[in-house]
């Protein structure tokens, strides 16, 4: 693995020279919490936040997301991604991907396209390959959908994919879980935005039989509630 996160991050530096940003003429820096949330069916956190630093043509990103279940974390991500403006509203990245949760941890390599789809839809979609060749994609989809000024409805779906099975990790090959979500949220300040709302999750193949052999159902539907925010 030591190998792979150094060969990643050699990559990572050659794709990124001394005149990254020579193209822009100011650096800003964007923090979002999309997720911060309790699920009530199952005593659990999740999160999922992103943040970048750069300017109109070139960003470092940072992106972490997971989730706590009865106090115990089961899944933890982390992301360091350089990105490019490679059409109006998207940026093509590259970078790393470090799951420090489930155990046995591993590392990947990433391409991935960011941005705002027609019809006003933030699309998130990358590839990954890890240190054992092992492929896998997500796919996720949110829209904001404004009822007032300060109310807003967020539908929300995310795909994952393998191309391997992986056993230890309870991974089948193909379709491996999907995740649709409704929210409702309220802008305190724009900045600040609590919500409530309903996800289910379900599994397929055999990433549902590995779900169920250890005795969790392989679909869920939760009650959510939590707080997005950014600055």
């Amino acid at each position: 693995m030591q190998w792979f996160s150094l060969l990643s991050l050699l990559i990572l530096l050659v794709l990124v020279d001394n005149s990254a940003f020579a193209d822009d003429d100011e650096i800003y820096s964007f923090v979002l919490g999309d997720r911060l949330e309790y699920h009530a069916n199952g005593d659990g956190w999740v999160w999922d936040a992103e943040g970048w630093v750069g300017g109109d043509y070139h960003k470092f990103w940072l992106k972490t997301e997971g989730d706590n279940d009865n106090g115990k974390t089961t899944e933890a991500e982390l992301q360091l991604l350089y990105s490019r403006a490679v059409l109006p509203f998207f940026d093509l990245q590259l970078g790393v991907r470090h799951d420090f949760e489930p155990h046995p941890s591993r590392t990947f390599g990433l391409v991935g396209l960011q941005g705002l789809a027609p019809l006003w839809i933030e699309l998130d979609v990358a590839a990954f390959v890890s240190e054992d060749g092992d492929f896998s994609a997500r796919l996720e989809l949110e829209y904001d959908l404004l009822l007032t000024q300060r109310l807003t409805l967020q539908p929300r779906i995310e795909l994952d994919l393998a191309a391997q099975e992986v056993s230890e990790q309870q991974v089948g090959k193909g379709l491996t879980s999907t995740e649709f979500g409704v929210r409702l949220r309220y802008e305190v300040r724009r900045e600040f935005a609590p919500y409530v709302g309903v996800t289910w999750r379900k599994t397929y193949g055999r990433t549902r039989k590995f779900i169920e052999a250890e005795g969790e159902r392989d679909d869920t539907v939760s009650f959510v509630a939590g707080v997005r925010f950014w600055f």
